[in-house]
């Protein structure tokens, strides 16, 4: 067939770019493999990272804990498997592996390091799938937490009181876990007449942040709110976050003056697990019936992890602070 007017021929065949298209494709192949590989594999490599931290941190944070309490613990050392247990509910699979743990007691700190663990990986490693086209089988996956735990020297106290620290029983032997009752009468211990322990606040919250000095001659004096009645800033729903749980509550060893003059020293912080207390109308116990004016519980050995205390050198009264620190 010819057009009119010229003696070029039409040709119909393109078998020569068909090649073209298959050549083209080829390589855009191992192109579109190369973001599969990404969209896949390091969506795993992510997943599986997120949960090798979260066992870090949970297993870095026990361990202080269990230090915090007692340094002697088993689960305090670098062997503890209280470190793989958490490290393996972590992990979606159930499977990871505690490389390593580094612990110094001396200076109250802890590092636990997770590696992945995947049945027919490499050692710490996790198979690939897509990346396999290029050359990569599997990636060593890794991660670390580190922890610190000691006394807290300043931070949030839920109720406005301090405990007399003669009245801190003994954390060890037969008085261990001793109920004792907070009452105005004897919890002054030398302390300010008529006071129970009560401290002003400066806002309308039923709550202060209380400070501990190193020694008599430094840190905050607070001033007493007199009397055994609730401060006018407290209600029920206040004392009810002291229901049957263990809170930090600041120790004074020095109170000075009368009335509304006086003032508490706080020395430091005690963990006391409150089983009961009834002011006027305000009141709960787990127990028998509490008498007015008093709160029972006993002392315990504490490690909080609440993120508003601040560590420092204050007495070590048994209560005690953790947090990650990495």
């Amino acid at each position: 067939m010819r057009r009119l007017g010229t003696d070029r021929p039409i040709t119909t065949t393109q078998s020569g770019e068909g090649g073209a298209v298959s050549v083209i494709v080829a390589i855009l192949l191992v192109t579109l493999l190369g973001f599969v590989a990404i969209s896949v594999d390091v969506g795993l490599i992510y997943s599986e990272r997120a949960q090798l931290q979260s066992g870090a941190d949970a297993s870095a944070l026990a361990l202080a804990q269990k230090c915090g309490v007692n340094l002697t613990d088993p689960l305090c050392s670098t062997s503890s498997t209280l470190a793989a247990s958490l490290a393996n509910q972590n992990a979606l699979d159930g499977k990871s592996n505690v490389y390593s743990i580094q612990l110094d007691k001396t200076a109250r700190t802890v590092s636990v390091m997770t590696s992945a663990k995947q049945d027919g990986a490499p050692q710490d490693s996790v198979s690939l799938y897509f990346a396999r086209a290029l050359g990569i089988g599997s990636e060593k996956i890794m991660a670390t937490s580190s922890a610190t735990w000691g006394t807290p020297s300043r931070g949030p106290v839920i109720l406005p009181l301090a405990i007399a620290y003669c009245k801190l029983d003994m954390l060890a032997g037969s008085t261990a876990g001793t109920e004792q009752v907070l009452e105005q009468s004897v919890n002054g211990c030398g302390g300010i007449p008529g006071g129970f322990g009560w401290i002003q606040t400066t806002s309308a919250k039923c709550a202060i942040t209380a400070t501990a000095g190193a020694s008599n001659n430094s840190g905050i004096w607070f001033s007493s709110d007199t009397g055994a009645s609730v401060p006018y800033s407290c209600s029920q729903s206040d004392f009810n976050q002291m229901n049957n749980q263990t809170v930090l509550l600041p120790l004074y060893d020095v109170a000075t003056g009368t009335g509304s003059s006086g003032k508490y020293y706080v020395k430091g912080f005690a963990a006391f697990h409150v089983t009961g207390y009834q002011f006027a109308s305000i009141g709960w116990t787990a127990g028998a019936k509490v008498a007015n004016k008093t709160i029972r519980g006993y002392f315990v050995k504490f490690v909080s992890l609440a993120q508003g205390f601040e560590l420092g050198n204050a007495p070590d009264f048994g209560a005690s602070v953790a947090r990650l620190t990495l």
